[in-house]
Formats: structure tokens, C-alpha cells, sequence
């Protein structure tokens, strides 16, 4: 009887701990939000906005603040959290030369190459605390439309040609990026220039850079340029669905102390010395309120990649430069 009242609590609290986020309007699910704990730390919804929560996972959280794309942001507690969520739409006015309907023109494509390097020890670990931002200036007064999106990755195997080896011998994992287009905000990504929730799937197949397809997304690219940025949400399975994934793993030290270390995922994002300017900017996205921060020496930035000088991630580009009528 015991054992079977055990099982009874255990499936209900299973059950209860899976909380969907949703749109209050449309009662779609809201896919990729991000769930702060307010501490620093923090998950992601899935693509069903689903996530796991229970107090018995995480007793000292109080209260949860969820935000995602085209919705208000919202505060909940998490004593008797329900297990449905919801989020109301918040309607934003989006520049129209930004977005425009598409142009029946003569146009020519242009190429912004993307910087690769497979070099291990110049590379970002993508951690799920962190956004990198890239800013672009505008490169003439003609109309641009963006058309791709080009993300160095790199695979951890620097002399795998000269092994005669395939990208499809590599160790495997599926890693989920979100993607998202700023303004220039006075030098610093601003407001977003489209509501669309945009990720991408990266795995040992991929090779040297990922492309990403954004030309249904008609963006224009503003007089004053603007960000692309890239966030790690975490590993999913053979299918694509994001999986729980740990913030941190914890490590014995020597002394036997528990450190708590970011866990990183794969593939690693190589920064280059290749670029004049400094047009990376890093924040973190667990932490309410926090500031973009360009990545430069003593800006409360330490990392081996500064002490490189590797300042930049180098994404490219592919868009289209409209001819004047």
C-alpha cells in the first residue's frame, strides 16, 4: 500500500514538474523563452514551451522571470506554480525601412567572408549564460536585404584533413543555437528588428560554418548598421528537441572543495585578430537588467582570448545591394 502511494506522489510531482508557457491570445506555445532565476542562473523553454520546474529541483527559488521574443515580460513566483503559464503579446511598431515588402529589382549579391579557425585555444566555449552580438555597418545608401547568416564553428580537430578523416567520424553531438537581429543603439545592440523566433541545429556534419537562410525574414539593413547575435541553448536529441541542460558541472578540487564551472557545449566559436574594429559585445543572459558590454581588455571581461588579441567573432555575410531606379 506504502509502496504504491510512493509511486502515486512520485508521478504527480513528475507531472507538475512540466510547465508550458503559452500565448495568451493565440494559446500557442511560447517556443525558446528564457527562464531566469534571478541569481545568475536560469534554463530554457523548449520548442512546446515546455520546462521543468519543482522547488525539490531548486529550493531556494522564489520567483521566475520569463522572457521571450514579440511578449511582455513576466514575474511569477514559484510557490503553487501552475503548471500552464501564460504571456501576453506585447505589439511593438517595427521600423518600415527595415522591414519592407519584398522589391521586384535588379540587384547585385554581395559576400562578407566569415573568419575560420579550427585552433582550439582561439576559440569561445558557448556557455548558456551568454549572448555574443556582432555589429555590421551599412556599406552604401542603396537598399540592402540580408540574405545569410554565416556562423564559424569550429570542431575540435584542427589537423583532421591531414588525417584523411571525415567531418562524420567526429565525435557527435546536436546543438541548438537562437539567433536574433538588433539595431545600433548608440554602438550597442537595441531593439530587436524582427519578432521571429529563429534557431538552428549545429552538429559534427556541418564542417567549418553553419548558414542560416534569412531571406523570408525580409531585413533591411539600417542606415546606422546593425547586430546579429548568437545564444546556446544547449544539446538536443537525434530528432532536434532541446534536452535539460546543466548551467554548471561541478568539479572536486584539489583541496576538495565542490567548484562550480560553466558548462560549455559544442561546437566552439572562434574569434579572430583579422578585423580593424572591436564589433563583438557580450552579455549575460541569466542576470535581469544586465548591460551589453563590448568584449575589450578591462571591461569586466578576463579571458585568454583578450590576452590574444582576439576580439571578434567573425561572421559573414551574404545580401543583396538593390540597384537605384
Amino acid at each position: 500500500m506504502y509502496k504504491i502511494l510512493f509511486i502515486l506522489l512520485f508521478i504527480g510531482q513528475i507531472t507538475f514538474a512540466q510547465i508550458t508557457i503559452k500565448d495568451s491570445i493565440t494559446t500557442y506555445p511560447v517556443s525558446y523563452a528564457t527562464i531566469s532565476f534571478g541569481n545568475g542562473n536560469g534554463l530554457f523553454a523548449d520548442d512546446e514551451g515546455q520546462f521543468m520546474f519543482t522547488k525539490k529541483l531548486y529550493p531556494d527559488i522564489d520567483s521566475l522571470f520569463i522572457s521571450a521574443l514579440g511578449f511582455k515580460d513576466l514575474n511569477i513566483a514559484t510557490h503553487n506554480l501552475p503548471n500552464e503559464l501564460v504571456m501576453q503579446p506585447e505589439a511593438h511598431q517595427l521600423d518600415a525601412v527595415i522591414i519592407a515588402n519584398k522589391l521586384d529589382r535588379k540587384f547585385k549579391e554581395e559576400k562578407l567572408k566569415p573568419y575560420l579557425d579550427d585552433d582550439y585555444y582561439k576559440c569561445w566555449l558557448p556557455t548558456i549564460e551568454s549572448e555574443i552580438a556582432v555589429y555590421f555597418p551599412k556599406t552604401t545608401t542603396k537598399d540592402q536585404q540580408l540574405s545569410e547568416v554565416l556562423f564559424p564553428i569550429a570542431l575540435e580537430s584542427r589537423d583532421w584533413n591531414k588525417r584523411n578523416r571525415s567531418n562524420s567520424d567526429k565525435k557527435k553531438f546536436s546543438t541548438l543555437f537562437k539567433v536574433k537581429f538588433y539595431e545600433n543603439d548608440n554602438g550597442k545592440p537595441g531593439k530587436v528588428l524582427t519578432y521571429e523566433t529563429t534557431v538552428f541545429r549545429a552538429t559534427e556534419k556541418d564542417g567549418d560554418v553553419y548558414t542560416l537562410n534569412v531571406e523570408d525574414y525580409n531585413l533591411f539593413i539600417p542606415e546606422n548598421g546593425f547586430f546579429v547575435s548568437l545564444q546556446v541553448l544547449g544539446y538536443t536529441d537525434d530528432d532536434g528537441k532541446l534536452l535539460p541542460n546543466k548551467k554548471y558541472k561541478e568539479i572536486k578540487s584539489r583541496q576538495g572543495e565542490i567548484v562550480k564551472i560553466p558548462t560549455n557545449f559544442r561546437p566552439l566559436l572562434p574569434f579572430t585578430d583579422q578585423m580593424e574594429a572591436k564589433n563583438t559585445f557580450i552579455k549575460r543572459v541569466f542576470i535581469n537588467g544586465n548591460n551589453w558590454l563590448k568584449f575589450d581588455k578591462g571591461n569586466q571581461f578576463k579571458s585568454s582570448l583578450l590576452d590574444k588579441n582576439l576580439f571578434n567573432y567573425g561572421i559573414g555575410l551574404t545580401f543583396k545591394t538593390y540597384k537605384d531606379d
